[in-house]
């Protein structure tokens, strides 16, 4: 039966005019992109939620600032902890009589760690619109490649001046693996969508916590 599949889309291919082949490509270069998002951001997020969980257990464990750091530089191999602290310790540099160094230091905490907090996020997020993109656009791609298949085949055989119904049915049925291909596509990247959105949630989640704390603690300090 796989084989019979793999023929008819072998054979759809081959039959079809410069635009079917067109969306036929499109549909699988969609389908390599998701799978190659699907793998990286996969591997990506798991070590992330690891070094996550070992860098903030390493941050709280260390005697001081210069100790943390040291620490942060053994087990944040994704950069998720250490722009939140480079960003906190770095108000000392802002410059004096601007906006940036207006309010206390409770506030300047507050907006340093939030810029910081969102060019993680962006980190993370990275890959998520190519997903939600092939998933709401790929059954479309499908049927347009279906529609035009059907229009040939229908015009094809109009011009024989005959209509049987086996002269339908095989240019249709091949037409309509195109709306097929368009699912399979699209249900990979909406699924994977899902399940890595609710990675990342839990990541930031966790990184705005340990923000929440690291700005307390540091609004303490002498």
């Amino acid at each position: 039966m796989g084989g019979g599949g793999s023929l008819g889309l072998v054979q759809t291919f081959a039959q079809a005019d410069a635009a079917g082949r067109a969306v036929a490509l499109l549909l699988l270069a969609m389908s390599v992109a998701t799978w190659v998002v699907i793998l990286w951001k996969g591997w990506l997020l798991r070590r992330a939620a690891r070094d996550l969980q070992l860098s903030t257990a390493a941050f709280w464990q260390a005697a001081d600032l210069d100790d943390a750091q040291r620490r942060l530089g053994m087990f944040d191999a994704q950069q998720l902890v250490r722009p939140l602290l480079q960003a906190a310790t770095g108000l000392s540099s802002a410059p004096m009589h601007t906006l940036a160094a207006a309010g206390d230091r409770s506030q300047q905490l507050t907006r340093v760690l939030r810029e910081a907090l969102h060019r993680v996020s962006d980190r993370l997020q990275y890959g998520q619109v190519l997903l939600a993109s092939v998933g709401s656009t790929a059954p479309f791609v499908g049927l347009l490649g279906t529609v035009w298949g059907i229009y040939n085949a229908l015009g094809g055989i109009g011009l024989d001046g005959g209509l049987r119904i086996e002269q339908v049915a095989g240019p249709v049925g091949e037409a309509l693996v195109m709306t097929a291909a368009g699912l399979v596509v699209a249900i990979p990247a909406v699924l994977s969508y899902n399940v890595l959105g609710r990675q990342i949630a839990r990541i930031e989640a966790d990184l705005e916590g340990f923000a929440r704390d690291l700005r307390e603690w540091m609004v303490h300090q002498p």
